[in-house]
């Protein structure tokens, strides 16, 4: 293909689904005849907006002798129908890659892209399994629309939930969605007023009486608070438990601080052991780089500079997307499928490194053990961090009251950063409070590399039957700062059961483990290790009530007296990967 050719760009081309709904695409094709192999992305960010460019530019995926179809999905923007998140993605993606398929400029080849719900809509499609569907490239996106996107570890995962619905899906749409549910115009003021004061909203009880997105604005996500249990209602649509039926390679792009990091990486593993086809198996690649969700072009992860490296463009993120269709979609041997299938970037290091597997296997776990004489509370406590496992200490006490959370700084988080700003920030405030528990090792005497896996095992008590707890890694440099790497949370309720949740006795001690999820950092020489363990991380996360009541129907806040133990029969500790230097 020369580099200078002429592109047809068709705008608004109807493509009508089984039960008669008709969804609209636009078409970047050189100017010929073909065929040509097709790329399709299925968003409901509005086809015609920059954000179709994420991850691949279709005007550069047309230059290079691609077909691009970029689809409003059902209900948003020039499609019709109703939106319903995820539900109608399995036929709709079935029924638009076979439509693509049959098109006389196309091959008959299709590959799929594109980040976050996006992605959603790639692994969807493929358990439908349409027989031209060759491979996926998804990004920043989660492998169960339960444990990982809507919850995590049972916690509602409120400030990406509300915010998400308000401004990306809700507020984005309303043009269509007043069309095709005749909203009275002048509710655009109210949705307006509701982004603009979403802590008013992140505060809001009940939860599920919420008023922002009431009058049928957005149906699913009451449906999301009325399903807090993995039930049928997840069920249904969890691609990591149908990894099995899905026969296609895929390329995964995931971020250290993305929201859905976890999920990135469960699809990886998922398909690499239990594809639906040896070339399924074989065909999956991992790329994770120091990102927070969906960025396009950034060297910054919150207050964090990674260095120019960091940047995608750094490592051509559109030209490896391009590598991957040429030799799925054109048969090209180009090498990419005998480069090594993972590639990550150290933070810390700074700097992008291949491996041939997730997670390292010459990575050695390490257990960190809590340490305190009773009073870790706050970073001028006395909690420590060792290899050596405790004897005989006191537990820490700590109350925790949901009406005064621990607030959110930074994290993997999304998608209002005036009020959840994501990435790495300083946790400093954060460790003043009485109701964080702080750990932290010596300053290291040499660098020590953590890549893989992140656990915490913690034996607590509480005065309540249910509330939560939270985990933090965090790097301490010199001079004092604290650098949030990953986090994560427990219901105590789902402790042993997302499906089947069970309450709490009371004072007595339970062993919760909590992901992480997953980071790759080398902490510097003079740098501390730093645990941190609380209740709360709001508003990332709903408030546990503490009542033992359905949480999404409950008004009351009942303070919690929490004791983490530390001692040799209820040792707590965190699980890292360490990998020799």
């Amino acid at each position: 293909m020369p580099d200078f050719i002429s592109l047809k760009i068709e705008s608004n081309i109807a493509v009508t689904m089984r039960d008669g709904v008709t969804l609209y695409a636009d078409i970047y094709r050189p100017d010929s005849d073909g065929p040509f192999p097709t790329i399709l992305q299925r968003t409901p960010y509005d086809k015609s907006t920059s954000m179709t460019n994420t991850m691949l530019d279709p005007i550069r995926a047309a230059k290079a002798g691609f077909a691009v179809v970029i689809q409003d999905t059902r209900g948003r923007h020039m499609s019709d129908g109703e939106f319903y998140a995820f539900r109608d993605d399995i036929n709709d993606g079935y029924d638009t890659v076979e439509w693509a398929a049959a098109q006389a400029w196309s091959t008959g080849r299709v590959g799929m892209y594109g980040a976050s719900y996006v992605g959603a809509t790639q692994w969807l499609a493929a358990i439908s399994r349409p027989p031209h569907l060759v491979t996926i490239a998804p990004t920043v996106t989660a492998s169960n629309y339960h444990d990982g996107w809507t919850y995590q570890g049972g916690a509602f995962e409120l400030g990406f939930n509300m915010s998400w619905t308000l401004l990306q899906l809700t507020l984005a749409n309303f043009k269509n969605v007043s069309g095709v549910q005749n909203v009275p115009r002048e509710r655009r003021g109210k949705l307006i007023h509701d982004v603009d004061n979403m802590t008013e909203g992140f505060e809001f009880l009940p939860t599920k009486d919420y008023p922002g997105l009431d009058s049928g604005l957005a149906k699913y996500y009451y449906d999301w608070l009325a399903h807090p249990d993995f039930d049928d209602y997840w069920q249904a649509l969890c691609i990591e438990d149908r990894h099995s039926e899905i026969d296609v390679p895929a390329l995964h792009f995931g971020g250290w601080y993305d929201i859905f990091l976890g999920g990135t990486i469960r699809n990886y593993l998922g398909m690499t052991n239990s594809g639906g086809s040896e070339t399924a198996k074989a065909g999956q690649k991992l790329v994770i780089g120091p990102w927070a969700h969906a960025a396009r072009a950034s060297f910054m992860s919150g207050s964090r500079y990674s260095g120019i490296m960091a940047d995608p463009a750094a490592i051509d993120v559109d030209g490896i997307h391009l590598r991957w269709f040429d030799h799925w979609l054109k048969d090209e041997q180009n090498g990419i499928t005998e480069e090594a299938p993972v590639r990550i970037f150290v933070m810390g290091d700074d700097a992008w490194r291949e491996e041939q597997e997730w997670p390292l296997a010459r990575a050695v776990e390490t257990r960190y053990y809590l340490h305190s004489g009773g009073k870790a509370n706050s970073k001028n406590g006395d909690g420590s961090l060792a290899t050596e496992t405790p004897q005989a200490e006191p537990a820490d006490v700590f109350l925790y009251n949901p009406a005064d959370p621990v607030p959110t700084t930074g994290g993997a988080l999304c998608c209002n950063p005036h009020f959840a700003a994501n990435g790495a920030y300083d946790q400093s405030q954060v460790e003043d409070r009485q109701d964080v528990l702080v750990y932290s090792s010596p300053p290291l005497e040499s660098d020590v590399e953590v890549t893989g896996p992140v656990t915490v095992s913690l034996w607590a008590a509480t005065s309540t039957r249910d509330t939560d707890f939270t985990a933090k890694l965090v790097d301490v440099c010199e001079e004092g700062c604290a650098r949030n790497l990953t986090d994560g949370i427990i219901r105590a309720r789902y402790r042993e059961s997302m499906s089947n949740p069970t309450l709490l006795e009371p004072g007595k001690a339970y062993r919760y483990d909590i992901d992480l999820w997953a980071t790759s950092n080398v902490f510097k020489t003079g740098h501390r290790i730093r645990v941190e363990i609380s209740s709360s991380n709001f508003p990332r996360f709903d408030r546990n009530t503490n009542t033992g009541n359905i949480i999404a129907a409950d008004t009351e806040l009942k303070p919690a007296l929490q004791t983490v133990f530390h001692d040799q029969q209820q040792a707590s500790y965190i699980s890292l990967q360490i990998v020799p230097r």
